[in-house]
C-alpha cells in the first residue's frame, strides 16, 4: 500500500495512523467485551446463516433420498404390477357368458320329471330384473357403480379410515371392492385372500370396464352371487327364501336380498333374525339416499317382518327313476357332462306317467307273485329287542333295505301267538320328529306263501305263526286300509301283511309302433335296490320270442302261412357232437302248418325252417330288425340262443304291426337350449307344404324310414302271432282285453329266461322276467305263465280308455278263409299267387346239414 494512500477502517491521528481496533473492542462509552472465543451466541446474523446451510444440506439430502425411494418404489411398484398382471385370464369371453344354469326333463304331458344341476340357479336377463331390485344392490354393495372405472378411489380412502380406527377394537376389517371387482373375483382370479390377488383383481376389474357396458357386468353379478340357501343369483334366491318371482318382490324383500352378499350365513332370517332385519334397515336407507326409495316406502318396508317361506319345489313325477337315468345318460353322451347339467336344457320326453306307473306296478306284482310262489321267506331284516323300553331306539336305528316300497312299514314282532303275531312300528304324523309307536297284527291266513328254504327247496307252507316269527323280529309290512283287526287285538288295530323284497327281476318296455317312442320303461323291481336297467343293460337270451325272426325270412321267400312242415326227429352232426334238438312238450307231432309250429312254439319245426331258408337269412334278417345285429351262423341261434335287450325286442316286433318300416326306440322328443332354440328332435320326417300360403293343400310329413321287410310278410307274421295269443302258448296276454292282439312267448333252457313280447295296434310291450346271475326260475316256470300275465296288464292300462282297432292289412294281400287244424276257420293272409303254392309232405323224417354247423347244446329256446 502507498503511504500516501487513507485505510478506511483507519481512522488519523495527527499525521500518523492510528493503531488498528480490536473486533472485540467495545465502542467508546461501553464496558469491554469479553473475548471472541469466550462470547456467548444469541442467534446472532452468523448462526443463522450456519443453521440454514445445515437445513438446505438436510432438505437436499432428503430430496435425494426421496427421489432416490420413488425411483425404487417406482421400479418395485412396476415390478410388482408386472408380477401381478402376468398370466391374467382372459376376459373377453365374459361379454357372452352365460351362468351355468339346471337344466329340466319333462314327461309327455309336460310334468317335471327332473332337475339335473350342479348349482340351483335361474339366469334372468338385466331387462327382466326389477330396477329397484338392482338399485338395492348397487346401493348396498357398490354406491359409485355407475360412476367409477372399476375401482373405487373414495372408497378405498374410506375403507383405510374405518380400518385404522377399527384396529383399537378388534373390529373385523371393511372392503373397498366394486361390483365390477367382485365379477373379477368371482369369475376369473378366485378368492385367495392375498395382496398380489387384490391388485390382479383391481387390473381385471379395470380391463373389464373398458371390455362390457355396466349393464353386463351387473347382468353377471346378479346371475351368479351367492346369496345363501344354496341360491346363487337373485332368481333363485327370491324363490328360495321367499317362494316368489323378482317382478312379485316387495322392496323390503328386495333390500333384504341386496343385505346377502356380506354374508349369507350370518343374515339367515330364521337363524339371526334382528342382524338380517337390521342389515335390511340399513340397505333400505341406503336405497333412500341414493334415491331408488322414498322416505316413506322406507319406513313402511321396515315394518314388514322378514318371513322366509322357503321354495315351493314343483311336484316331480313320482314315477320312471329308471326313464329318467337313461335320458340322462342320453343327454351326456350327446351334449357333453357339463352342457347336461349346466346348460339349461329343456328335455322333452315321451314318457306318459300314468302309463308309466301301470307298468311300474304291473312288474312288481308279477315279480311278487313269482317270489311268493318260488322264492320262499328268506327271514327277518333284522333281530332287535322286544322288550317295552328298548324296541323304539332299536328299531329306529334299523336302516330301510333298498327296494323297499314307500307305503311299507319296518315293524318289530313283540307277541306271537298260534294264529296271528302282534307287531309294532314308528310313525312321523305331520311330519314331527317324535315317532309315534301304532300297533297291528298280522293274520296266519297272510303268511301262508312264506315257507321255508331249506337246501335251496321250499319247506311246507307253516301251520302255525311260530313257523315265520319269532318276538325281536324286524320285517316290512303294509297296512291294509278297511281291515281292522278282530278279536282279543286291542279296538282299531290295524290289520297288517307281511312283505318281502323278491330276488327275481324283470323289465318292462311299452313304446308307439307307429313313431318308436318309448311310453313307459321299467328297468327291475326297484331304482333304489340296483341302478341297472335290464331293460336296456342287460343282455340275455330271447328263447323262442326268437322264432317270428325264422319264420319271417320263408314268408318274404313266398312260403305260404299253411305250409306244412315237418314235426319229426331231428339229427344234425355239428362239430361239437351229434345235436338232437326236442319240443318243450317232448313228443313230435307229424305234419303241421306254419301257423301251427309258431302257435306251438314247435322247436323242431323250427330248425327245420332255418336250414330250408339258411342260417345266413336268418342271421340277416335279426341284423335288419335290430335284434341279434352280429348272430353266429348256428342253427341254435333259431331257437334263441343269442343275446339280445328288451329294448331291441320290442323295436324289432314293431317293425311287424307298422307295415315293416324299421322302428328306432326313442326316450327323447325334442332338446331346447337355455333360449328355447331346439337343438335336437327325434322325429325327422320332412314336411312338404308346411310353408305353403293359404289355400294350398295340407302339409304331408314324409316317412323316410327304411323299408326293412315289405309290408305283405309282415301283415302275415302279425297274422301268425295273433294264432299265438288265441290258440297258443301266449293265450294269458290276451284274455278278456277285448281286442286284437299279437306276441309271442319265449323260455331259455333250463328255465332261466322268461318273455313275451306283443302288440297291438296302437302299442308294442315286451317283457322279460328272471334272475340277474341267470339260474333256473324252476321247472314249468315259462314266458306264457309268468310273462304274459305282466303284457296283459300294462296292455289293459294303456288301451283302457280307447276303442279296439283292428290290425290294417296291406294293399296286395290276398286274405282266403281257411280251416285251421282244430277245426276254426279264419281269413289266412297269402301273398299274391301264392294260394296254393303249398307243397305236400315228404317222406324225410331225418334231416342233416350239408355245411358244417356249430350248436351249444346248453342253449336254446324251448317253448
Amino acid at each position: 500500500m502507498a503511504p500516501n494512500q487513507l485505510r478506511a477502517d483507519r481512522p488519523l491521528v495527527g499525521d500518523r495512523a492510528a493503531p488498528p481496533v480490536p473486533p472485540d473492542a467495545a465502542p467508546p462509552g461501553e464496558p469491554p467485551r469479553p473475548p471472541r472465543g469466550k462470547r456467548r451466541k444469541k442467534g446472532g446474523g452468523g448462526g443463522r446463516r450456519g443453521i440454514g446451510r445445515f437445513l438446505f444440506g438436510v432438505a437436499k439430502l432428503g430430496l435425494v433420498l426421496g427421489l432416490a425411494g420413488v425411483a425404487v418404489g417406482g421400479i418395485a411398484g412396476y415390478g410388482f404390477y408386472r408380477q401381478a398382471a402376468a398370466d391374467l385370464p382372459e376376459h373377453e369371453w365374459l361379454a357372452d357368458y352365460q351362468p351355468p344354469q339346471m337344466s329340466r326333463i319333462y314327461a309327455a304331458d309336460s310334468k317335471l320329471m327332473a332337475e339335473l344341476a350342479l348349482e340351483r340357479r335361474v339366469f334372468v336377463p338385466i331387462g327382466a330384473i326389477p330396477p329397484r331390485l338392482q338399485a338395492a344392490f348397487v346401493a348396498a354393495e357398490d354406491q359409485n357403480f355407475w360412476s367409477h372405472h372399476g375401482v373405487d378411489p373414495l372408497a378405498i380412502a374410506r375403507a383405510v379410515v374405518m380400518n385404522v380406527e377399527g384396529m383399537a377394537t378388534g373390529r373385523r376389517a371393511v372392503g373397498a371392492s366394486t361390483i365390477t371387482q367382485q365379477v373379477a373375483k368371482n369369475m376369473l382370479v378366485g378368492n385367495d385372500r392375498t395382496i398380489l390377488r387384490k391388485v390382479r383383481e383391481a387390473i381385471l376389474a379395470f380391463r373389464l370396464e373398458s371390455a362390457m357396458p355396466k349393464d353386463r357386468i351387473l347382468e353377471i353379478y346378479l346371475n351368479e352371487i351367492f346369496l345363501g340357501q344354496q341360491a346363487y343369483g337373485v332368481a333363485s334366491a327370491a324363490m328360495n327364501y321367499f317362494n316368489k318371482g323378482l317382478d312379485e318382490l316387495t322392496p323390503g324383500e328386495m333390500a333384504f336380498l341386496a343385505a346377502l352378499p356380506k354374508a349369507p350365513n350370518n343374515y339367515n332370517p330364521n337363524r339371526f333374525p334382528e342382524a338380517a332385519k337390521a342389515r335390511r334397515d340399513w340397505v333400505l336407507d341406503r336405497m333412500v339416499e341414493e334415491g331408488a326409495l322414498t322416505a316413506a316406502e322406507a319406513e313402511t318396508a321396515k315394518q314388514e317382518p322378514i318371513v322366509a317361506r322357503g321354495r315351493a319345489r314343483p311336484d316331480l313325477v313320482a314315477t320312471g327313476p329308471y326313464f329318467t337315468e337313461e335320458v340322462r345318460r342320453e343327454l351326456v353322451a350327446r351334449f357333453g357332462q357339463d352342457q347336461t347339467t349346466m346348460g339349461g336344457l329343456v328335455v322333452r320326453t315321451s314318457m306318459e306317467p300314468e302309463l308309466q306307473a301301470a307298468t311300474e306296478q304291473a312288474l312288481r306284482e308279477g315279480l311278487t307273485n313269482y317270489d311268493r310262489r318260488r322264492g320262499g321267506w328268506r327271514g327277518p331284516v333284522a333281530q332287535i329287542s322286544a322288550a317295552p323300553t328298548e324296541w323304539m331306539p332299536a328299531l329306529e336305528a334299523v336302516q330301510r333295505p333298498g327296494g323297499m316300497q314307500p307305503g311299507w312299514q319296518l315293524a318289530v314282532v313283540l307277541g306271537v301267538e298260534a294264529r296271528e303275531a302282534r307287531l309294532s312300528w314308528l310313525e312321523r304324523p305331520d311330519g314331527r320328529a317324535q315317532a309315534q309307536p301304532r300297533q297291528g297284527t298280522l293274520p296266519l291266513d297272510d303268511v301262508s306263501w312264506a315257507r321255508p328254504v331249506r337246501d335251496g327247496r321250499l319247506g311246507p307252507a307253516p301251520r302255525r305263526m311260530q313257523d315265520v316269527l319269532s318276538p325281536g323280529d324286524v320285517v316290512m309290512v303294509e297296512y291294509v286300509p278297511g281291515r281292522e283287526a278282530q278279536g282279543r287285538t286291542p279296538a282299531r288295530a290295524a290289520r297288517l301283511s307281511l312283505r318281502q323284497i323278491p330276488q327275481v327281476e324283470g323289465a318292462v318296455v311299452a313304446l308307439d309302433p307307429a313313431t318308436g317312442r318309448v311310453l313307459a320303461m321299467a328297468g327291475g323291481y326297484a331304482f333304489e335296490k340296483s341302478w341297472f336297467n335290464r331293460a336296456t343293460q342287460a343282455l340275455r337270451q330271447p328263447g323262442s320270442s326268437f322264432k317270428p325272426f325264422v319264420y319271417l325270412p320263408a314268408l318274404e321267400m313266398g312260403i305260404p302261412p299253411n305250409q306244412r312242415l315237418l314235426d319229426g326227429p331231428i339229427e344234425i352232426m355239428t362239430p361239437q357232437g351229434l345235436w338232437k334238438p326236442g319240443n318243450y312238450s317232448g313228443q313230435p307231432r307229424g305234419w303241421v302248418t306254419m301257423r301251427t309250429a309258431l302257435q306251438q312254439s314247435l322247436n323242431l319245426v323250427t330248425i327245420r325252417l332255418a336250414q330250408e331258408v339258411g342260417i345266413d337269412r336268418v342271421a340277416e334278417t335279426a341284423a335288419r330288425f335290430h335284434v341279434i345285429p352280429n348272430m353266429p351262423r348256428v342253427l341254435s341261434m333259431a331257437l334263441g340262443a343269442g343275446e339280445t335287450t328288451v329294448m331291441r325286442m320290442a323295436a324289432g316286433y314293431a317293425s311287424f304291426v307298422n307295415g315293416g318300416k324299421e322302428v328306432a326306440p326313442t326316450l327323447i322328443d325334442s332338446v331346447q337350449d337355455r333360449f328355447g332354440k331346439v337343438v335336437w328332435r327325434a322325429d325327422t320326417r320332412r314336411c312338404e307344404g308346411c310353408d305353403a300360403g293359404p289355400g294350398s293343400a295340407p302339409p304331408r310329413l314324409v316317412d323316410e324310414r327304411r323299408q326293412i321287410t315289405d309290408p305283405i310278410a309282415a301283415y302275415q307274421m302279425v297274422s301268425l302271432l295273433q294264432g299265438v295269443v288265441q290258440y297258443g302258448t301266449g293265450s294269458r296276454a290276451g284274455a278278456g282285453l277285448g281286442r286284437p292282439v299279437a306276441g309271442k312267448t319265449g323260455t331259455t333252457n333250463d328255465y332261466m329266461d322268461n318273455w313275451f313280447v306283443g302288440f297291438t295296434p296302437d302299442i308294442v310291450v315286451a317283457v322279460w322276467m328272471g334272475f340277474d346271475e341267470p339260474r333256473s326260475l324252476g321247472t314249468g316256470e315259462t314266458g306264457g305263465s309268468n310273462a304274459a300275465p305282466i303284457f296283459h296288464d300294462v296292455v289293459a292300462s294303456a288301451l283302457k280308455d280307447s276303442p279296439p282297432v283292428p290290425f290294417r292289412a296291406p294293399p296286395g294281400v290276398a286274405l282266403v278263409r281257411v280251416q285251421l287244424d282244430n277245426g276254426q276257420t279264419i281269413l289266412e293272409p297269402f301273398r299274391p299267387g301264392t294260394e296254393n303254392a303249398a307243397r305236400p309232405p315228404s317222406d324225410d323224417t331225418v334231416i342233416s346239414s350239408d355245411t358244417p354247423v356249430g350248436v351249444d347244446n346248453s342253449l336254446g329256446g324251448l317253448y
